[in-house]
């Protein structure tokens, strides 16, 4: 039973010539991967079994160094199909390219290719759960895999199912810090309540918890720790309950089921020798993003000789981690920290990951504090690695990075610099990025003009000019280049996509680069979502939730004015056909409701198969996006058989959506997001992992980086907080306590658990303009214009606006300082 890559489940077989290769060149070849490596890189080279951190800088080459050092461990132990390296990372791309880099490795030592395997996180799960289902529980041909979000109709049944069995805790969330019991405020409160407020704390708290291995029971034992009146950590519980009853009901399971799955089959004493005997080494990339429960997971796959696996602090991260074969979950108790030491021996499991690059926290259950505290373990016993050199930028855009990396962590501590406040980590992991010395292959590329250059355009709109000009001096002196601008929201990129395609219409000159809007492309696989809105709309108009869902689908198009929308969709009778009697409507509520009657006339104007392309013409979707929308008609055309009800549509649509197996339609696809010659606009958080040449990031002020706490007012009535957020922060504080700190404390309040989770979030935002710095090679642009929109999320560039004065980010502030101080 050999441990199939999901990219490639047929192990090599090695040819005679192979297999008669001489050792001695062999050898030659090994010496020459290894002296390859720089000083940092090499400790993975000469890595011989056991437990080894590395934590890496931005364009370090992890996974150049760590395909070299999976080809030299399949070398030196003789790995083969019944005793493989697996290699685990976090996305399948990188799981495709760390496999062709072994590849090629082991080719040039003339060695078979079936000593490793290569697998994303869930894919490894995956792949055991379905080898044992009676023990894993999940049975793929009977089970549709999910990935629920707030607006999954699953948490939303939840929601309900909740509020139904739980009508006294509902009340009191219901009447907040004050209520006058005015009807109209009721039905605002319980549609916020519904629709957004509950839906967000399932999806938070569930997913927190399940990816800890916490069941619906262990949560509201946590929740009891809090004595506050919403009882929120109490709430979640009922919710995740509701949740995983319907789960089980519906024959669905989500990504943590597979994960879980995998853990039940390695309780099993004999399965999980015979895994652990298949499995030499696991190498793990990305480390930083792992969740405990992932974790957990490749702690036992690494025990050495299919020994029994380390029961406790395997590797400090959740310690007796037992798999209950009854339950769907898992149940921990507090580690004999003595044993850490003997238990980490019986492993043999490099992680690698940069923990200053941790950029998922706040929105996935991943929290770069377990990498942390795994590399200062490491540390003290004296196996942790750090690969500091990075051949990828130049000198001067490194020193940048390094200094808004000190400037943050410094402005995070107390005023004496060495001390940090209370509970709290600082944002980076204090290492700084080095250039590689003189003649390494790589070497730190030539600069661009100044190599960093800061600029504070005079508006938003000056700052797409400026760039543009910019980019078109850049492509004109230099046609092969790469560049990108990194936007902190998709609504800046179509901004900016909008005036530099303004701009080359205008300009007399042939374009000198291709702009590519990246969000533009993948707005495609939403567009069954947004139709089946619309259409849930035209078949219910008088529904709360359908009207709503269909006007954020039209805000979010720029088709209406961004407004409170939950008071809109309160009364949809009175937005959609106001009275005489009723008071004039505003201008902007006015707009939306004549939008939304248009749309109910073209439901008795038009016959129901042409509704979608008709939703598709009226929602402004471009060329390719049309074609999708062409694509999409074409399939419901052909699953409703001839019966074209509206119903029969829309059960198609869902079926579409829920199944997550439509695919849009794009013109072309290889290498898009780092061609040569052209100007790629793409999210901070997308460009994770990738490269340009000149690298523009414009809008940086203080209320997106690091950003301001913000609680949308539909939920003020509850307080200066937002449930999800303070379930997260008291979820995280209870795992600390109980994994890494060994103390029994009280969980914070809502009110200091909101200002911990805005920290967090605050701390992420610095690693973000961090991990955005580190993208540039040759150039760095950055800007933060003087004046600009409120908000970006109400912002709509197509009509008049007022601008109005804006902070910069304090981290840019420190570095023009810092640059006007040096005289560049």
């Amino acid at each position: 039973m050999p441990l199939d890559s999901e990219l490639d489940t047929t192990p090599s077989t090695p040819s005679l010539s192979q297999n008669l290769a001489p050792q001695q060149g062999r050898e030659e070849q090994l010496q020459r991967l290894r002296s390859s490596l720089r000083p940092g890189q090499q400790s993975l080279a000469q890595w011989q079994g056991g437990t080894l951190a590395v934590s890496a800088v931005p364009g370090a080459g992890k996974s150049h160094s760590m395909a070299i050092a999976a080809a030299i461990a399949i070398a030196r132990y003789q790995l083969h199909p019944k005793r493989q390296l697996v290699v685990v990372t976090f996305t399948r791309s990188a799981a495709a390219s760390i496999k062709s880099k072994i590849r090629d490795c082991l080719r040039q030592l003339q060695l078979p290719l079936g000593g490793f395997v290569v697998h994303t996180l869930h894919g490894l799960a995956l792949n055991i759960a379905t080898r044992h289902p009676d023990l894993s529980q999940l049975n793929l041909e009977t089970s549709t895999l999910i990935a629920p979000n707030q607006s999954h109709r699953l948490l939303k049944a939840a929601v309900e199912q909740w509020i139904a069995r739980n009508r006294d805790r509902y009340s009191i969330l219901l009447e907040g810090l004050q209520f006058d019991g005015e009807e109209t405020e009721r039905l605002r409160r319980q549609l916020v309540l519904r629709a957004d407020i509950l839906p967000s704390l399932a999806n938070t708290a569930i997913r927190e918890a399940k990816s800890s291995g916490l069941l619906p029971e262990d949560l509201a034992e946590i929740g009891q720790q809090t004595r506050e009146e919403y009882a929120i950590l109490t709430v979640a519980a009922g919710l995740y309950q509701q949740y995983e009853k319907l789960m089980k009901a519906r024959s669905f399971i989500d990504y943590d089921d597979m994960i879980l799955g995998a853990l039940r089959v390695l309780e099993n004493p004999n399965i999980r020798r015979l895994w652990q005997s298949q499995v030499f080494a696991v190498f793990e990339d990305e480390a930083q993003d792992s969740t405990p429960l992932q974790s957990r997971l490749l702690e036992i796959l690494a025990g050495r000789g299919g020994v029994s696996p380390p029961a406790q602090n395997s590797v400090g991260m959740f310690h007796e981690t037992l798999v209950r074969n009854s339950e769907v979950g898992t149940g921990f108790s507090h580690p004999d920290k003595n044993q850490e030491t003997e238990t980490e021996e019986d492993l043999n499991l490099i992680r690698v990951g940069d923990p200053n690059q941790a950029i998922n926290s706040t929105f996935t259950p991943a929290d770069p504090i377990y990498f942390n505290r795994f590399c200062d373990r490491a540390s003290n016993r004296g196996t942790l690695a750090t690969m500091n050199q990075a051949g990828r930028s130049h000198p001067l855009i490194i020193n940048a990075a390094n200094f808004v990396l000190h400037w943050v962590n410094q402005t995070w501590l107390n005023p004496d610099g060495k001390s940090p406040k209370p509970n709290s980590e600082a944002p980076f992991r204090p290492q700084d990025i080095q250039p590689v010395p003189p003649g390494d292959p790589q070497g730190n590329p030539e600069a661009i003009g100044n190599g960093v250059e800061l600029v504070t355009p005079d508006d938003i709109i000056h700052t797409a000019k400026i760039i543009g000009d910019r980019a078109v001096e850049l492509f004109n002196s230099s046609p092969e280049l790469s560049a990108a601008i990194l936007v902190r929201e998709n609504r800046q990129g179509r901004f900016l996509a909008e005036q530099l395609a303004q701009l080359q219409r205008e300009s007399a000159r042939e374009p000198s680069f291709h702009l590519y809007e990246v969000s533009e492309a993948e707005r495609h696989s939403h567009i069954p979502e947004e139709l089946l809105k619309l259409l849930q709309f035209l078949n219910r108009p008088h529904s709360p939730d359908s009207l709503k869902a269909a006007l954020e689908v039209l805000v979010a198009r720029q088709l209406v004015p961004t407004q409170d929308l939950n008071r809109l969709a309160t009364q949809p009778e009175q937005f959609l056909y106001p009275g005489l009697l009723e008071p004039p409507q505003k201008p902007q509520v006015a707009r939306a409701s004549q939008y939304c009657r248009n749309l109910l006339r073209a439901r008795i104007e038009l016959p129901n198969y042409q509704l979608i392309a008709f939703l598709g013409m009226t929602l402004n979707y471009s060329g390719s996006e049309l074609a999708t929308v062409h694509k999409l008609g074409d399939r419901v055309a052909r699953q409703v058989t001839g019966q074209h009800s509206l119903s029969a549509i829309l059960d198609v649509l869902r079926e579409i959506v829920t199944s997550e197996r439509f695919e849009g339609v794009e013109e072309d696809t290889e290498d898009r997001y780092t061609r040569p010659g052209q100007l790629t606009i793409i999210t901070m958080h997308k460009a994770k992992g990738l490269d340009w040449d000149c690298v523009f990031i414009p809008f940086l002020h203080d209320d997106l980086i690091p950003g301001k706490p913000w609680v949308p007012t539909g939920g003020k009535f509850l307080g200066d907080f937002t449930l999800a957020e303070v379930a997260r922060a008291q979820i995280r504080n209870a795992l600390h306590q109980r994994y890494l700190d060994g103390e029994s404390r009280v969980l914070p309040q809502p009110l200091e658990a909101w200002e911990q989770a805005m920290k967090l979030k605050k701390a992420e935002e610095y690693r973000l303009l961090y991990v955005a710095m580190t993208r540039a090679k040759r150039l760095l642009w950055m800007s933060a214009a003087q004046q600009g929109p409120f908000s970006w999320s109400t912002f709509s560039w197509q009509r008049a606006h007022n601008f109005q004065k804006k902070t910069p980010c304090p981290a840019f502030r420190a570095l023009s300082k810092k640059q006007l101080s040096e005289g560049n």
